[in-house]
């Protein structure tokens, strides 16, 4: 299994793939921001990304919808502090899989990782 890891947080990243390597994966990819993170999807094969929403260059949002234009099936974690229900349902519009709100327990990550991500279960 692959992952790819987009944050602009390093420590967030580091807190992120800490979860993923409980759960036994520990083939991640990062990135900082969304455009090093589509240059890198475009390039790879990964079976689940996870992403925050407020990065620089590219955000969440549009990394998500470019995803999409990509795969449409790729389980997509949207992880962030956007709450609101506008920017929810924006994201539910452009496909996401599910959302994470931060700050986030890792037994809670890790439980929406093993409900979306079928080959974890």
């Amino acid at each position: 299994m692959k992952i790819l890891v987009v944050d602009d947080s390093r420590t967030m990243r580091v807190i992120i793939m800490r979860v993923l390597a409980q759960l036994g994966i520990k083939n991640v990819i990062e990135a900082g921001d969304g455009q090093a993170a589509l240059e890198i999807f475009k390039n790879n094969h990964f079976d689940a990304v996870l992403s925050d929403w407020n990065m620089p260059i590219m955000n969440g949002l549009d990394f998500l919808k470019e995803v999409r234009q990509i795969n449409k099936t790729i389980p997509f974690l949207m992880i962030t502090t956007e709450a609101e229900r506008g920017n929810v349902v924006s994201a539910i519009q452009a496909g996401v899989t599910d959302y994470v709100i931060k700050p986030f327990t890792q037994d809670a990550l890790r439980k929406k990782l093993e409900q979306r991500i079928t080959s974890l279960v």
